[in-house]
């Protein structure tokens, strides 16, 4: 804990039953900081704040720390998997056809909407997933001259 009493990255990976190392570490932080983030994206930061790590160890990391509910993966079809750090929400996505772009958007009504699906086919729903596509503001201004 820190001095404020907040949870430091490292109680917050030994709160999930994870073992602390200075990678995991860095790793998490850089996702965290980095906003939506591909796996080579994450290995640069934690290159940048650790010194060498190997793409498939940041595999094994990212996909301890999903698993762990401390990191976010989203998919958007065409693009390759990213990885974010605003977790336990029910948040969505805006991604840009032309630049790839992802920013998040918060829920368009209330409290999780789009958990009451019209069918639900008896499934016992906990999470919904929205992508909204179109196009970011730098590439519909170059678009539209």
């Amino acid at each position: 804990m820190t001095a404020s009493g907040t949870p430091t990255t490292a109680d917050e990976l030994r709160g999930a039953g994870l073992r602390v190392t200075a990678a995991r570490v860095a790793l998490l932080d850089t996702v965290r900081a980095g906003g939506h983030l591909d796996a080579e994206a994450v290995a640069a930061g934690v290159r940048e704040r650790v010194g060498r790590i190997s793409l498939p160890a940041v595999y094994d990391a990212l996909h301890a720390l999903t698993a762990a509910g401390l990191v976010r993966r989203i998919e958007p079809p065409g693009s390759p998997a990213r990885y974010e750090g605003r977790v336990g929400d029910n948040h969505h996505h805006l991604v840009c056809r032309s630049c790839g772009a992802v920013a998040d958007v918060d829920c368009a009504v209330g409290h999780a909407p789009c958990l009451t699906a019209s069918d639900d086919r008896g499934f016992a729903i906990d999470e919904a997933e929205v992508i909204y596509w179109g196009l970011c503001p730098g590439c519909s201004t170059t678009s539209s001259s």
